[in-house]
């Protein structure tokens, strides 16, 4: 499906793991467009990280558990996949324009005070990753290298191309990237569709290649549309989110919580959903026992993005090692799901329980969101970034007991 076969404001309003959509919940709706001021470079050439913009956000409707606070960390236009380098520097992808910006907290005092736009031109870069001083980017079909970036900011190098290659399809074609402890980099490729029976292998699937472009392969099958992987800090296996196929109604499928401790797993698309629905269209070509289910179900057309194992010290220990979700959430389901970070505790493969963290981008009684959580990320003082590519926001969430 191409960009060109849609009037513009029709493709905004594609959004996936929704019961009348063939897109992704991923999708923003012509909506999402928050009005962010335009801001003006400083002397150094540095945009503004923060304005009065982010003062209008209601803040105060976030639900988290006591002694937990909010503040937005930075004003981020169309916020997703977030990369922190060692020096501070947190990367951010942008899916709906063209763009990829870098934003830095100078003086230490948990807000950041500078932003610069790193990149610009490109297609649908969401991705982003940061390796031995490189900054990597995803476009659909396209992954970039810019060398020693942290070198000059204002100025960054030229990109090269490590990979060129990948599908150019752009449904379910934003791509999600980090880098694995076996040093390879882990791309996705969502399925062409809401529901086929991709021709080649490297749909509905993640590969991994070498940091120079070498060497892809694909690692795991099945998998309609991830948009957010990490891997356990103890364990080191791969942990990632699904986002379920449309049109099966409100309740069903869930999109999914999944495990691949080895490469070769299939997780059932598009024969199989959560583990035990048949597809009623291809579900009788093979049977759910032949694929691995999901360690957890998160919920009907919740989509789930970014996550990240906890591995800070600011939170409280029972905190250690659970499983941050953001959940992006439904856009035409009957009553709305999602809209939350989700908090999934885990007992081996398996996930122990899940519960909601923090709410309230929704308004339940109007069903009418402000916000939208993509991505999440622990920095090094223990405190919990997450990104909204709705409010165009990155938030900062502490802990004080």
């Amino acid at each position: 499906m191409k960009f060109t076969s849609f009037p513009v404001i029709t493709l905004l309003l594609l959004v996936a793991c929704s019961h009348t959509s063939s897109h992704n919940d991923e999708a923003a709706s012509a909506e999402d467009s928050t009005n962010v001021p335009q801001s003006i470079a400083a002397a150094d050439g540095t945009l503004p990280a923060l304005t009065e913009y982010s003062k209008t956000l209601p803040l105060d409707k976030i639900k988290m558990p006591a002694g937990f606070s909010i503040a937005v960390f930075a004003e981020v236009d169309n916020a997703r996949s977030l990369a922190l380098s060692p020096s501070g520097v947190l990367y951010v992808g942008n899916r709906n324009g063209d763009k990829v910006y870098a934003v830095k907290d100078s003086d230490g005092d948990f807000k950041a005070d500078k932003k610069w736009v790193v990149a610009s031109g490109l297609n649908m870069p969401n991705g982003v990753a940061f390796h031995d001083g490189d900054l990597y980017v995803a476009e659909v079909s396209r992954i970039l290298k810019y060398p020693k970036i942290e070198s000059s900011l204002q100025a960054p190098p030229k990109p090269v191309v490590i990979k060129d290659d990948y599908p150019t399809e752009t449904h379910h074609g934003w791509k999600y990237i980090a880098f694995g402890p076996d040093g390879k980099l882990y791309v996705p490729v969502g399925a062409p569709c809401n529901i086929c029976e991709p021709e080649k292998e490297i749909f509905a699937s993640i590969t991994r290649l070498n940091a120079d472009g070498s060497g892809l392969e694909v690692y795991a099958h099945g998998i309609r549309n991830t948009v957010g992987f990490t891997w356990h800090p103890e364990t080191k296996e791969l942990w990632f989110t699904d986002n379920g196929r449309d049109m099966l109604g409100d309740e069903k499928p869930a999109c999914e919580l999944n495990v691949a401790p080895k490469a070769g797993m299939h997780f059932g698309y598009p024969y199989c959903h959560e583990g035990s629905i048949k597809d009623p269209e291809f579900g009788s070509k093979r049977p759910c026992s032949d694929f691995t289910a999901p360690a957890d179900k998160l919920g009907p057309h919740v989509a789930p993005l970014g996550l990240k194992f906890y591995t800070g010290a600011l939170f409280p220990a029972s905190y250690k090692n659970k499983l941050f979700v953001a959940e992006h959430g439904s856009w035409n389901r009957s009553k709305k799901s999602g809209y939350n970070v989700t908090l999934v505790e885990l007992a081996g493969r398996s996930a122990k329980n899940h519960e909601v963290f923090a709410s309230g981008w929704l308004d339940e009684a109007t069903q009418k969101e402000w916000g939208r959580p993509v991505d999440v990320l622990v920095l090094p003082d223990g405190s919990l970034l997450v990104s909204d590519d709705k409010a165009n926001v990155v938030y900062r969430i502490s802990y004080k007991g």
